[in-house]
């Protein structure tokens, strides 16, 4: 007759939920509101697929340390979507501490520091880029998708996307937080997703983004009239 294991007194069954209070490392929170205005701008995507995609995966230091094997530290600011845009996180004026292992990108934080996202538009051309933190929009706070709208950013700006947007012309600071206390567990009692940040890049319609891209113009810049003959 087969004998039952039991599991040891005060110990979890095997496959037992994790309640989000008892998960270790960084999610987001609902900071301090700050102003911030956001005006919209009419934009008609050359695609209802993007550029491209990228992921930032962030945690305390012994969370990323969990989750990497080797790990190479890298620059804050990384280029995606064809290197039309680059983006990173920062807490205040820096970058967090980066790095790449298995081809994935880390980013550290610290637990009830604020952290705004920062993006560079590389290209010539207008893009929409589409942000999601703990797998939510970063906009209306419901799931995030493609189909959202996002921020329009002009031709060689930048933009620095600091919070979740509670109004026109206010946003709740990204906040590193407990699992329990993001907001992704307060508003929608769900921390699948915790730890990750998205990005989704658009092109506008009838428009080529990588027409003048900065490799092309150094190219030109640098054009030697009296090159030597092969």
């Amino acid at each position: 007759m087969p004998i039952s294991a039991e599991a040891p007194s005060g110990a979890k069954p095997r496959n037992a939920p994790v309640k989000p209070e008892e998960r270790p490392g960084l999610a987001t929170g609902f900071g301090e509101e700050v102003r911030d205005e956001w005006h919209k701008q009419t934009f008609v995507r050359a695609s209802p697929k993007p550029l491209g995609t990228d992921v930032i995966y962030y945690n305390d230091r012994k969370g990323v340390d969990a989750m990497t094997g080797y790990k190479y530290k890298v620059d804050g600011a990384q280029k995606a979507a064809g290197e039309v845009i680059e983006w990173g996180i920062k807490g205040g004026f820096r970058y967090l501490p980066s790095y790449k292992s298995g081809g994935k990108r880390f980013t550290v934080g610290s637990p009830g520091s604020s952290y705004l996202i920062f993006l560079k538009n590389r290209c010539k051309s207008r893009l929409e880029v589409v942000l999601s933190v703990d797998g939510l929009d970063v906009i209306d706070g419901k799931p995030a998708s493609f189909s959202k709208r996002g921020y329009v950013i002009a031709p060689g700006e930048t933009l620095e996307v600091k919070g979740w947007r509670s109004g026109w012309d206010r946003v709740a600071r990204f906040e590193f937080s407990s699992v329990g206390g993001s907001y992704t567990n307060r508003r929608h009692g769900d921390t699948r997703n915790v730890g990750v940040v998205g990005l989704a890049v658009f092109g506008e319609k009838g428009v080529n983004p990588w027409t003048w891209m900065p490799s092309e113009v150094r190219t030109r810049q640098t054009a030697n009239p009296f090159a030597t003959a092969p």
